[in-house]
């Protein structure tokens, strides 16, 4: 009897597991991918894009991320391993940087990777509206997106989600 109340619970916590992933039409995000010479965030499911949104990159956007500072957007292979809302850039999701080959590579120039590599939205500011940031790279290395935008990854893309960054 007891082995069959233990199926029981475990059937439902399956099936309310299975129900509470989020999905865009029925499909889980099971990858980021992040091109910056196009300016876009791809949802990606099992291989096919399912949406794609504009993004807006560090200040100085070409070129992988060396060294703490340097205003570039990372590349390479990373997790959404974290997030929380900002009070700054809306909703703030972190990306895994630096990953091994990031801090083999700082270490070799006796300089420190950096860190807090985040896809978060732009500022809520009265003097200038979120279309001015839309339209430029601006962030100190980070990912951002319109708010609408964010808030819709925010609900699709779950922690542990693998994140390809590219040139």
């Amino acid at each position: 009897m007891r082995w069959l109340f233990a199926l029981i619970c475990m059937s439902l916590c399956l099936t309310v597991q299975a129900n509470s992933t989020p999905t865009l039409n029925g499909s889980i995000i099971d990858k980021v991918l992040v091109v910056k010479s196009e300016r876009k965030l791809h949802l990606i499911s099992r291989g096919n894009t399912l949406k794609s949104y504009r993004i807006s990159l560090g200040k100085q956007p070409v070129g992988a991320k060396q060294r703490e500072g340097d205003m570039r957007t990372p590349e390479g292979f990373y997790w959404i391993d974290w997030r929380k809302p900002s009070d700054n850039f809306n909703l703030s999701m972190h990306i895994s940087y630096p990953n091994a080959r990031d801090l083999a590579q700082a270490r070799s120039k006796g300089v420190s990777p950096g860190g807090m590599i985040m896809i978060h939205g732009t500022p809520l500011d009265e003097e200038y509206p979120e279309w001015y940031f839309h339209t430029l790279d601006w962030t100190e290395g980070c990912i951002a997106m319109k708010n609408t935008d964010m808030r819709e990854v925010w609900n699709l893309v779950k922690d542990g989600t693998l994140i390809e960054i590219r040139p």
